[in-house]
């Protein structure tokens, strides 16, 4: 630091140091970051806990609550968990323990709660004054051994007490009941998984370490919720979620169609998906009801009791109910997506995204370590118990000298030690020996269980001195935890099932979620757009905004797509549900799509897939265009008709029949073969028709055998056969000949 920065000395020594304010704070958040990262949001990949659950499991067997021992108040857990080894507050401590209870948020529940510990509909638990609570059959497993000196201890927050660094965890609970969480600049969310297949998988690890993803996931199919559900994603996705630890998977409610008699029937939604709130979804729901954006769906119930039941009412017994299904996936929370990110803390210190296999190794080298230690702590208390027993059968040997020194002599322990070669500790034994222990039958017992702890001694000795016993005893006890949740037992039974999404039309689909009704579209001269309720017909009661007036207008239905072409030889698709009401003059054009200000429109209709479009331009240039292939997907548009200026894009017309009239500003008029226009999906087009100058004015599809027809200013219709047009048709880009009598003034073909 400069000079310049530190305070005048002013002699009384406040003792006030310059500190660099970046350095101060980087210091300091980087300390908080790990403190979050560590002890409050990643959970240990060894026992899949994170702190403040860990520090409930231990108070509650400090408090004996184990499962076959009676229930203790909540408020006096989290008192024993605040007080002792959680300094924080005793709402996020009874949340944390509400949720170990919930048997729809934990596929494996490590608490047994009694009373109101909440719903799936969202309500929250009664308060911890009313709610009791004691372990679950999974908590002790993951207990299983910590009086053994099975796991490190450290000192609490204010070291009055210890508490375990990591349980021992005999249950795979990372994978099994899953976990999120989100630390400072990184996150985790595991999904809960089926507690017997990790326990295959685990096995399978065992006997081929070098197993791959692919091969573990013949045992791990993929996430198993609590909820059920069906998750819709393919194997390929899944196992490349499992293979890099980052994913994420589709799961949709299961559902079933319910007869209701007289052709009428419902659906039954029995499974939601998981960490969904049951009222917010139904919540949900009706509000898109009522705002009509679910046409197919008449009415929804919840008839829930203990299990879910929700009831969906079709608008009528003809609605196709996969249709139905997929609108509402598409719509609502009853297909949902879950997360996996597999952030965990890797031997409890570093955190890392792990793959399936290194999850499962990691926690069988724990449970490798727990197997050790154990035996290491049982081993030293065999080999002291063998050193009293020594001493108890040197006494019987020498019963009646043990007494005679014990009665008579004034340092009994030292002499005994002198005279029997024995340990200060055996001494010790045999003069805290009671009198009733003299009797010949207890001579008999040391002696049995001096010979059956040596038998255990060298067991365990065998065990320590090989791998691969140690290996063939773990995989003994994740045999044992296997049978225990096994498939055919009710809570090992899987309940989240695959199948592959039905496939609907993207477009049906669309379809299903726009309620139809008849409309009228308007466009006006300067490009407004509206549409009208019902198929008007009387168009002259539309109104415009000044020197404005009426374009064109056509009926339509509100799941139709409305086809707009513009001047520049582009497409716009706009839906017709999206088109202002009504009311007013609609909006113009270029508010809804990205028109540019120098086009205008030629024409608007309605999409129909299966036609073909004749595109002509000013100057006489055309090809016939598929309409499945001008739809455009984007505000954009889709560019067509290539035109530059001056030359514009001036008729788009539907193609039937046979051959083209095409009449110019000069009054000539051509016929000629439609087989002469190439049919293109984008492009400028060829010649149609030749003029000195001047351009395209009208041009006509139509079928020879039919004939031409035309109308004239009074209303009257005229037709010309294919013997009296015989001197108007020619070759494709000629220039034709004047057009025939009768023939409108404004050179339309009406």
């Amino acid at each position: 630091m400069g000079k310049g920065l530190v305070p005048p000395d002013s002699g009384d020594d406040d003792n006030i140091e310059p500190v660099d304010l970046k350095k101060a704070l980087e210091e300091r958040y980087l300390a908080y970051a790990l403190s979050t990262i560590m002890h409050r949001a990643l959970p240990d990949v060894r026992d899949g806990l994170k702190p403040v659950h860990r520090r409930i499991m231990h108070a509650m067997r400090l408090l004996r609550l184990s499962p076959d021992q009676g229930f203790a108040k909540c408020a006096r857990i989290v008192g024993e968990v605040m007080g002792k080894f959680h300094p924080h507050g005793d709402q996020s401590i009874y949340d944390a323990l509400v949720r170990l209870a919930q048997d729809f948020s934990v596929r494996y529940p490590l608490v047994d709660g009694q009373g109101n510990f909440g719903n799936i509909d969202g309500d929250n638990a009664a308060a911890m004054r009313y709610t009791e609570a004691r372990m679950t059959g999974v908590a002790t497993a993951l207990l299983e051994g910590i009086t053994e000196d099975a796991v490190d201890f450290r000192p609490t927050y204010n070291e009055e007490d210890e508490e375990p660094v990591v349980l021992p965890g005999a249950f795979p609970n990372l994978l099994a009941n899953g976990s999120s969480g989100i630390a400072v600049g990184m996150a985790t969310s595991i999904p809960p998984h089926n507690a017997a297949e990790l326990c295959d998988a685990a096995l399978h690890l065992i006997d081929h370490p070098d197993a791959t993803v692919p091969e573990l996931m013949h045992f791990v199919q993929g996430p198993d919720f609590p909820t059920g559900g069906i998750i819709v994603d393919d194997q390929a996705s899944i196992r490349e979620a499992y293979e890099t630890g980052r994913g994420g998977f589709r799961v949709r409610s299961r559902w079933h169609q319910e007869d209701q008699g007289r052709g009428t029937w419902t659906i039954v939604v029995t499974e939601i998906p998981y960490g969904v709130q049951k009222a917010r979804l139904i919540e949900k729901t009706a509000e898109l009801l009522i705002a009509r954006k679910l046409p197919l769906l008449d009415d929804v119930r919840d008839e829930s009791a203990e299990d879910i039941r929700i009831v969906l009412v079709p608008k009528s017994r003809t609605v196709d109910p996969g249709l139905l299904m997929e609108s509402l996936f598409k719509l609502t929370e009853l297909e949902s997506r879950i997360p996996l990110n597999m952030n965990v803390l890797s031997r409890g210190k570093v955190p890392n995204v792990l793959s399936l296999s290194g999850v499962l190794q990691e926690w069988l080298e724990h449970r490798k370590e727990v197997l050790v230690r154990r035996s290491r702590h049982r081993l030293g208390e065999i080999e002291r118990r063998l050193e009293v027993l020594g001493g108890y059968l040197i006494a019987y040997l020498n019963l009646d000298e043990v007494i005679r020194i014990i009665r008579e002599e004034d340092e009994p322990k030292q002499v005994m030690i002198a005279r029997f070669s024995l340990t200060d500790v055996q001494a010790e034994a045999i003069l805290n020996m009671r009198l009733r222990a003299l009797r010949k039958l207890e001579e008999f017992e040391i002696r049995k269980e001096f010979d059956g702890l040596t038998e255990e001694k060298k067991q365990i000795e065998a065990l320590l001195a090989s791998d691969d016993r140690q290996w063939q005893t773990i995989k003994w006890e994740v045999g044992k935890v296997r049978d225990q949740f096994g498939p055919e037992t009710a809570i090992g039974k899987r309940r989240t099932t695959f199948a592959d999404a039905p496939d609907h039309d993207i477009e049906d689909i669309q379809q299903a979620m726009i309620e139809k009704e008849p409309v009228t579209v308007v466009v006006s001269e300067k490009g407004w757009l509206r549409a009208m309720k019902g198929h008007l017909t009387d168009h002259s009661q539309f109104t415009f905004k000044e020197g404005d007036g009426l374009k064109l207008a056509f009926p339509a239905q509100t799941t139709d797509k409305i086809l707009v072409f513009t001047t520049g030889g582009k497409f716009y698709t706009i839906g017709a549900d999206r088109l202002p009401g009504g009311r007013g003059h609609g909006e113009p054009i270029r508010i809804i799509v990205d028109m540019d200000n120098d086009q205008d429109i030629v024409t608007a209709f309605v999409h129909d897939p299966q036609r073909k479009l004749l595109l002509v331009s000013h100057d006489g240039n055309g090809f016939l265009v598929p309409e499945a292939e001008v739809v455009a997907n984007t505000r954009k548009g889709k560019q067509v008709m290539n035109v530059k200026s001056p030359d514009e894009a001036q008729r788009c017309v539907p193609v039937s029949g046979d051959h083209v009239a095409i009449v110019g500003e000069n009054r000539k008029m051509l016929v000629f073969p439609l087989s002469e226009i190439p049919e293109m999906t984008r492009g400028k087009g060829v010649r149609l028709q030749k003029y000195k100058d001047g351009g395209v004015l009208d041009i006509k599809t139509f079928d020879t055998g039919e004939g031409l027809t035309w109308q004239d200013s009074a209303g009257r219709v005229f037709t010309r056969g294919r013997e009296e047009l015989a001197e108007w048709i020619g070759a494709r880009a000629s220039a034709g000949r004047m057009v025939p009598k009768g023939f409108p003034r404004t050179g339309k073909f009406g």
